[in-house]
């Protein structure tokens, strides 16, 4: 049988939302670049559509590691046991996580030295007052049952004078009250209510549990003090935080809003109890899907199949119960006027939309949508389809059309993108409020909590610029730009490969601009001291897959170094079948670009010698070269970098990317390879075995194992750290002391494995400005349980920059926390994609481009034939 949402069947269904519902529509935010108010140069940096270069829119014991891959190729690898799981536990219908430590032990500090000290505005408000209570936990039950959550609070709300100061979510209520038990029940508390029909409802409320103010439990419960104080600023809460809908922005011409909003946390910082509040922004469309329906009727003659393409797997909107839902079908065999089974007996969907929320729908003939239950509904009992009516389903999310409209887009930024000072003169009228609203002033007074008004300031340190070296050993000093473009013009690559044996496939209709492009790259290669010969030319018929696919044959039939290929227009279809054909079956590197690109109109052509220099470059470090260097005092590194991207296709599979260098000291050359893993598979013997497949790269080439591992994890969400710090780490740190003691070094394998995050909350400021290129916080907002500390790398001209979180959970490198800022610092000067520093290390970024471009456009593993070469860039 299928319901519409919270039809009174099960408890549990109406959370619609659930984390797989609200992550997809708080992550269109973030996919937008409009939660994060961040500058388009810092996600342009981060790598995506947005790089300057995106390819086509240019765009040793030897037998103990092959002993090891047999191994983790097998299976017969012994995980740690996750038993007696110390995460958390559930309480009521949510996880409450606890701590998880991941400062490694014996850690004398985490603090630096180098570089200029200066003094930082952050975007977090210390909490004056310490809390010193104790917190009674009661489970509420209600007979009959209650089923909207809003009703079940409305009903607690009529007796908030025996409660006191309190929270209640409408399961779990936490009180700092504690109540006397009624003689022969298990309830402690008993009250009686009255719905609108006049019949009495009855509240149970019994003990369960007690939060001390030492208990880490403490920081959930002031979240939900928090959040329970601004519900009086007259904010709507969508998915996981509140917006300001009477301060929406009307985008008409778009058939959009802009709801500004808050994302806030409270934590124990180093030695404060601080709350961080970020300035956040959801994009709500206008129009239902009951629009979309009328379009694809009016447009399209297949309008059913239409329909399903633009709706599936997209994020909507009901506006009468504010929750999120997932669309996973449409049922066009169903209408409003189909009927389905209740408590109280058979209802069409017309009648309980009119009883239950006084709503008329006004067309009868509409299909239904379905949405499947998740886990978390599954879990609450309620494992039904869950039917909507398209014309109250509202649209969220933008269409790739939308992103496209370069006019939505700059409409969008200039009321997204806030600059420093903006920033924190909204956060200045958020703690206003919060202290002048006399709901939210009643609840913080009743938990006895006080918000101090100022912004946390806190010493930072800018670290001193690196030094890029070009060829000829010139070395450029990197400004508070650091970007190095123009450097070029004059100076020669650090190391190049000479293009002797090179194909380019083109569209005939579009061979003299393809021509006069090559000729351009020429000229700019001969710039940098780089020869590029004349390349032989196929030009195919038309654009159509199977002509690309047998011109590439025909192509690395004659062993070419590079493979350049022409397309009309950007497509993804077409650049998946090229990619396939390229990094698959016909291994060889290949440059995609686009005649929007290489052959722009007129008007716009100035700026093609710049592009032809930047496709130069990405050839270059595809064939093994490397463009630029840096100077590293550390002998015998090895930088790791490893992401994972879910694929767009098949969300059941993701594909997980290392990418390793071969000690930068000595050798240009990089090490690739990636795995699929399905969803909820470990990736810990996946991650070995790409490592081990690194270290015998790494003594092919060196004859030695590397004397240092530097590892940066990319990925991993605050929810993933346990697995993280106890599986993956361990497991990796296992593996890789085996090789080494049989390698005769009985100190094992010296190794730092660093977490780092992208999406975080911590914004800081230096005079109402962006901070400068390498400024790092290492005190006051971290966190005491971890080694940790953030770091800007890049500049950052439109918004406010958002620094890098860095979380060392395993270290026995031997190197100062100084020395690990300075080297990740060093690290985001290294991606060849953008002549600039990245937002992460660049081994990082090259670990998501590689794990992107499979999930994407490829679907497998890469031929092993590339994996010393960039050839994803």
């Amino acid at each position: 049988m299928n319901f519409p949402p919270n039809t009174g069947t099960s408890r549990g269904r109406g959370r619609g939302g659930t984390k797989r519902n609200e992550d997809a529509n708080r992550g269109l935010g973030a996919q937008l670049g409009v939660q994060s108010s961040q500058s388009s140069q810092s996600s342009r940096n981060e790598g995506g559509k947005g790089e300057l270069m995106r390819d086509y829119e240019k765009d040793r014991p030897l037998d103990m590691i092959e002993r090891s891959l047999e191994t983790l190729k097998s299976g017969e690898t012994e995980l740690p046991s996750s038993e007696g799981d110390p995460r958390g536990s559930v309480r009521g219908r949510r996880l409450i996580t606890e701590v998880v430590h991941s400062r490694p032990q014996g850690l004398t500090t985490k603090n630096g030295c180098t570089g200029t000290k200066i003094t930082v505005q952050t975007n977090y408000f210390k909490v004056l007052k310490r809390p010193s209570w104790t917190i009674y936990q009661y489970r509420v039950d209600f007979e009959p049952e209650v089923d909207n959550t809003r009703c079940r609070r409305g009903y607690m709300n009529e007796h908030k004078h025996l409660l006191g100061g309190y929270i209640f979510d409408g399961t779990v209520l936490f009180c700092s009250k504690q109540f006397k038990e009624v003689p022969h029940s298990s309830y402690v508390l008993e009250l009686v209510t009255k719905n609108r029909a006049g019949e009495n409802i009855q509240i149970k409320i019994k003990h369960v549990g007690s939060v001390e103010a030492a208990d880490n439990q403490q920081f959930q419960v002031l979240n939900l003090i928090l959040r329970r104080a601004m519900e009086g600023l007259n904010l709507q809460l969508v998915a996981r935080n509140f917006f300001d809908p009477q301060a929406k922005i009307n985008l008409e011409n778009y058939r959009m809003e802009l709801w500004p909003g808050y994302q806030t946390s409270i934590r124990q910082h180093e030695s404060d109890i601080l709350l961080c509040a970020e300035i956040a922004h959801k994009v709500m469309r206008t129009d239902s899907l009951y629009n979309i329906l009328s379009e694809a009727i009016r447009d399209s003659d297949d309008y059913q199949n239409a329909f399903k393409r633009h709706v599936m797997g997209m994020v909507v909107l009901t506006d009468y119960n504010n929750k999120t839902y997932r669309v996973d079908d449409v049922d066009f065999t169903s209408s409003p006027l189909s009927k389905f089974e209740t408590k109280e007996g058979t209802i069409s969907y017309v009648e309980y939309y009119k009883k239950r929320y006084n709503i008329t729908i006004r067309d009868y003939k509409q299909p239904l949508i379905v949405s499947r239950p998740t886990e978390k509904n599954i879990r609450g009992g309620f494992n039904q389809l869950i039917m909507l009516i398209p014309e109250l389903a509202r649209a969220t999310g933008m269409t790739d059309a939308m992103r496209a409209n370069f006019r939505l887009m700059k409409a969008m930024s200039e009321h997204t993108r806030l600059t420093p000072d903006r920033r924190i003169e909204r956060l200045r009228v958020f703690n206003q409020r919060l202290k002048q609203s006399k709901e939210s002033t009643d609840v913080m007074r009743s938990w006895n909590i006080e918000l101090d008004s100022a912004l946390v300031e806190i010493p930072a340190r800018i670290l001193p610029p690196e030094r890029i070296v070009f060829g000829d050993g010139k070395r450029y000093l990197c400004d508070s730009r650091a970007d190095w473009t123009g450097e070029f013009r004059q100076t020669s690559m650090f190391s190049h490969v000479d293009i002797k044996r090179w194909y380019v496939i083109t569209p005939r209709r579009n061979s003299r601009e393809t021509q006069e492009f090559v000729k351009m790259c020429i000229r700019a290669a001969a710039g940098m001291k780089m020869q590029i010969s004349e390349p032989r030319y196929d030009e195919i018929i038309d654009d159509r897959n199977s002509n690309y696919s047998q011109a590439i044959d025909n192509a690395v039939a004659k062993d070419p170094q590079i493979v350049m290929l022409v397309l009309k227009a950007p497509n993804e279809e077409k650049y998946s079948c090229i990619k396939k054909r390229t990094c698959v079956d016909r291994p060889v590197p290949s440059q995609v670009v686009t005649l929007k690109t290489i052959a722009p109109r007129q008007e716009k052509s100035a700026g093609l010698m710049s592009i032809a220099t930047k496709v130069v470059i990405q050839m270059n470090a595809k064939l093994m070269g490397a463009p630029w260097m840096i100077e590293l005092p550390v002998r015998g590194l090895m930088t790791v970098g490893f992401d994972v991207c879910h694929s767009s296709k098949n969300k059941n599979k993701s594909y997980g990317a290392l990418v390793a260098t071969m000690d930068m000291k000595t050798s240009t050359r990089y090490f690739s390879s990636v795995t699929e893993h399905m969803k909820g598979q470990e990736l810990s013997d996946q991650m070995s075995m790409n490592m081990t497949y690194a270290l015998k790269a790494y003594r092919e080439h060196h004859g030695v194992l590397p004397e240092r591992i530097l590892f940066f994890r990319d990925g991993v969400g605050d929810g993933q750290l346990y697995q993280v710090v106890n599986t993956e780490v361990k497991f990796l740190k296992a593996k890789l002391d085996e090789i080494y003691k049989s390698a005769g070094r009985e100190e094992g394998c010296r190794m730092a494995f660093i977490v780092v995050a992208k999406r975080i909350n911590t914004r800081y400021f230096v005079n109402k400005r962006n901070p400068a290129p390498g400024t790092v916080v290492d005190d006051v907002i971290t966190l005491p349980e971890r080694y940790d500390f953030f770091l800007v790398s890049q500049s950052v001209r439109q918004g406010t920059v958002s620094p890098t979180n860095y979380n060392v959970i395993h270290d026995n490198m031997g190197l100062s926390a100084d020395k690990l800022q300075m080297l990740a610092y060093k690290m985001t000067h290294m991606y060849y994609n953008f002549s600039g520093t990245c937002r992460v290390p660049s081994v990082c970024q090259y670990a998501h481009k590689l794990a992107f471009l499979v999930a994407e456009s490829i679907n497998r593993s890469p031929s092993s034939g590339l994996e010393n070469q960039l050839y994803f860039l």
